[in-house]
């Protein structure tokens, strides 16, 4: 029932009602009682000949008061706040608009209608009322309307098309985007691994990911370091620290780009990206509504036992962590840009290594028809390789759409010894996809004085085939004449080598032993590089992906080679996949080929057919998996995984194995945790084949402080949302992992959306028993790396049924009781009871039933002592 004030969502209010006040009520609020069926309020008044003024309930009315609800304009949801209603003959006396059967009227002020996206030319005569704060949106707009759902809490404004702003779908204007609040952040990330064996004794490996952060407005300073430090079998200890950028960055609203200065990388939509200390101005699609997202790519790889697989970008290790045998699939890299090839390396329990590259491409120059996207960059080349030079180099680039589907765009490069130019068309093609052709002209220098010019043509391709379900993330081709050479290629300080790696103990550097991918060779020049990556799913049959690229060069025969194609599928519920992993680097003697077939039966729900899991809820499913090498290795491993507690955050696994040519059993166990401070797991492996052991464990979690104090959370996102809740302790946040809210009631919620209405809502039904919520659920629009506050009005108190007496008679029924603190009114049922939550031990109510003086008085209750202990407290208190 709607009562005068702001109303708590998850309010329970508590109803005792005789046989026929239940009767004539239920009549009353479900529009029966209509004029041929009057029913006297008199008789709610128990004899006393009071009664309350319950007009507003007639025909299905409601009460006066602030709602939160959610508005809809033109049936598209635009918001969710709190709205004052009022009663239609209060601000429409004459009767001249419509009104809905609740007989209330939205207090929609002009401004409030404008940030809804109303557009609305006020008449001079009515520009006075439609400043204030109640207006009728049906007396501004002629054929408008407004209704109020009270029983799905749903505002519906409707009006003519003419009067809406022509703005694309999800777009929020940039006054309403959060810069968010000062803060210090701190994201953390430890692994590690203590491994020993028969023949080398033990070893260890660990690695320490830092990024740590300031906010202040709408500045922002981040830095993200990594330490690697490992020790050999025979003793030797190498450590490094690398710091992978520091910057200081900020949104520029009204350019719609973000302002960088410090250690970054450039776009590759234009030129291969690179790393630069410098200052860089670029625009940010992610400012525009539904803007073209880059493409993305997932890691994939196959192990041949429990080993660590490493991944660089630009020279720098952004990832590391440690697989189980058999096909794995990295999605949730934080890479250091949106472009750079990625450099993968498997390390496997007796320290053979694999490595390949996984290209990092943008999808076909697109642009909205008038949109142009730029970047400016000036600095010095940044790499960790310590056979290249920080060369001073400037670029620029733009991007413009232009009409008919057609996007122009080209670019610039430039140092001392290299200068090129780049031009090129992108095209929508509807049906037939989107395509973009580039060709890029340079003049270089190399290491030995030698100067070259070439030209590089570039074909990208991308398409969905709706009709057929296939998804051309990115087909690409490019071709380098002989003479052609990037601007990278000219930072190195001689024609060949290869960049040793200190971490890296297993290579043995006096040797001349270089990790594949770590090899280069001006002399012969990039020629032609094909890259694929499809997927298409086979309806009932399950889904194929195919990936690969390949690259040719000048005066040799070696190419660059990476095929990865894979099958998924599900029979009767269980999950089968099928892995082909081929890859080939130039010198490299063999191609490393694997194949591994995953098998994944679902335990919980064969056990409890009904419900999916297994009677605590939680998931168990029983795996096998094999893979095969080119060597003619076979490795076999089966086991049991899956989750428990009552979020599902608590993973574990457990695999025994047996694998030929002598490797004989081996085995691993392995738990990880997401709990509300942070993550952690930990695992043990063996391994029959010389009496190998390993341990491996990590965890990671993010730290904020702010004006409130420090609070702890899971691994933070780029940007993150503060949940603000005091007094509402250890209460889930909907719609997370193991995410609730801290004994002072704040909580961290990572990984919220740029730009974007973020929806976040707490878990009513966790609430403690003397805890109540105004409001559940709170709308933010972040700004890029912004820390955004949510807050929820919480009372904490206690609940109690309280009888008032007025006159040694209890109160009429349907009279309104306010309260002297921020809580939430109610309203009197039968006996003079109502039903109040978050009170203070005591306080004053002021109770009403009309218009008149003396249909008022006001109550001070004092509850028991030992009214915190008992779910609802009772008391009787003689209004005045």
């Amino acid at each position: 029932m709607s009562i005068p004030g702001k109303l708590s969502n998850s309010r329970k209010i508590f109803w005792k009602l005789s046989p026929l006040a239940f009767f004539i009520c239920t009549s009353l609020f479900t529009g029966q009682a209509a004029a041929e069926s009057y029913f006297n309020p008199a008789f709610l008044s128990n004899g006393t000949g009071q009664t309350a003024d319950l007009s507003s309930f007639e025909r299905n009315g409601q009460a006066p008061g602030t709602y939160r609800v959610d508005v809809y304009l033109n049936n598209d949801l635009v918001t969710s706040q709190d709205i004052e209603f009022k009663s239609h003959k209060e601000v429409d006396p004459d009767g001249k608009y419509p009104v809905d059967d609740t007989g209330l009227v939205a207090c929609l002020s002009a401004k409030k209608l404008a940030d809804m996206g109303i557009d609305i030319a006020i008449p001079e005569e009515k520009k006075q009322s439609a400043e204030g704060s109640c207006v009728d949106i049906a007396s501004l707009i002629e054929g408008a309307k407004a209704s109020f759902d009270f029983s799905q809490l749903r505002l519906d404004i409707n009006v003519p098309q003419a009067f809406t702003r022509n703005t694309a779908r999800g777009y929020i204007p940039p006054e309403k985007w959060d810069q968010g609040i000062n803060a210090l952040l701190l994201n953390y990330t430890f692994s590690g691994s203590n491994s020993s064996d028969r023949t080398n004794g033990k070893s260890s490996s660990h690695f320490l990911g830092l990024n740590s952060g300031i906010n202040v407005g709408p500045w922002r300073y981040r830095d993200y370091s990594t330490f690697n430090r490992s020790t050999s079998s025979n003793g030797t200890t190498t450590s490094q620290w690398q710091n992978v950028n520091s910057y200081i960055e900020r949104t520029i609203i009204p350019m719609k780009a973000e302002l960088v200065a410090g250690d970054s990388n450039t776009s590759g939509d234009v030129f291969d990206s690179m790393g630069f200390r410098g200052v860089q101005l670029a625009s940010d699609d992610n400012m525009l509504p539904d803007s073209l997202r880059g493409f993305a790519p997932t890691v994939r790889g196959i192990a041949k036992s429990n080993a660590q697989v490493t991944i660089k970008q630009n020279g720098y290790v952004v990832y590391q962590t440690n697989v189980s045998a058999g096909a794995f699939a990295i999605d949730d890299l934080f890479p250091t840009s949106s472009s750079g090839d990625l450099a993968v390396e498997i390390k496997e329990a007796d320290g053979s290594l694999t490595n390949y590259t996984v290209p990092y491409s943008a999808v076909p120059m697109l642009q909205r028809e008038g949109r142009v996207k730029y970047a400016f960059t000036a600095g010095k080349y940044r790499t960790s390789n310590d056979q290249q030079d920080d060369v001073a180099f400037g670029q620029g680039t733009l991007i413009w759409g232009l009409s008919h589907g057609v996007t122009a765009y080209g670019g610039t490069q430039f140092t001392s010894d290299y200068k090129s130019l780049a031009l090129g068309l992108g095209f929508n093609m509807g049906d037939f996809g989107a395509v973009s052709a580039d060709i890029t002209s340079a003049q270089s220098t190399l290491a030995d004085d030698t100067n070259h010019t070439g030209q590089s043509l570039r074909l990208l391709y991308a398409k969905s085939l709706n009709d057929l379900g296939t998804n051309f993330q990115l087909l690409g081709y490019r071709y380098s004449t002989s003479g052609y050479y990037t601007l990278a290629d000219t930072t190195y300080k001689h024609m060949d080598g290869y960049n040793s790696d200190p971490n890296n103990t297993d290579n043995d550097i006096n040797n001349d032993h270089p990790s594949w991918y770590d090899y280069y060779n001006l002399y012969y020049t990039k020629r032609g590089k094909i890259q694929v990556n499809i997927s298409q799913p086979l309806g009932n049959y399950g889904s194929v992906y195919l990936s690969g690229s390949q690259q040719s060069y000048w005066h040799t025969d070696d190419k660059d080679t990476l095929v990865q194609f894979g099958y998924n599928t599900t029979w009767h519920d269980v999950n089968i996949g099928l892995s082909y992993s081929y890859s080939l680097s130039s010198g490299q003697p063999e191609a490393d080929r694997s194949v591994a077939l995953n098998i994944s039966l679902p335990l919980s729900k064969w056990l409890s057919p009904n419900s999916g899991t297994d009677s605590t809820g939680n998931d168990a499913f029983a795996t096998y998996s094999a893979s095969k090498d080119n060597h003619g290795s076979v490795t076999q491993n089966a086991g049991v995984s899956g989750t428990l507690l009552q979020d599902h955050n608590l993973s574990y696994s457990v695999q025994e194995g047996y694998a030929n040519q002598g490797a004989g059993n081996s085995g691993n166990a392995s738990l990880a945790y997401q709990g509300g401070y942070g993550n952690a797991n930990v695992g043990y492996s063996y391994s029959d084949n010389g009496d190998y052991q390993q341990v491996t464990y990590g965890v990671s979690g993010g730290v904020i402080a702010h004006s409130h104090g420090v609070t702890l959370s899971q691994p933070l996102g780029e940007t993150n949302v503060l949940i603000e809740a005091p007094g509402a302790d250890n209460v889930k946040v909907d719609n997370t992992t193991g995410v609730k809210t801290d004994w002072r009631g704040y909580a961290v919620v990572p990984f919220a959306t740029n730009y974007r209405k973020n929806r976040l809502a707490l878990d009513t039904t966790s609430l403690g028993d003397q805890v109540d919520l105004e409001n559940a659920v709170v709308d933010v629009v972040p700004t890029k790396g912004a820390v955004v506050r949510a807050k929820f009005m919480a009372h904490a108190g206690i609940r109690a049924l309280i009888t008032l007496l007025h006159n040694n008679e209890p109160v009429p029924f349907g009279a309104t009781v306010s309260r002297d603190d921020e809580g939430a009114a109610s309203i009197v049922a039968d006996d003079g009871q109502v039903y109040l939550s978050g009170l203070a031990e005591k306080g004053v109510l002021k109770v009403q039933w009309g218009n008149e003086a003396s249909q008022t008085c006001s109550a001070n209750y004092q509850l028991p002592k030992d009214a915190e202990k008992s779910p609802i407290a009772k008391v009787t208190v003689i209004c005045r």
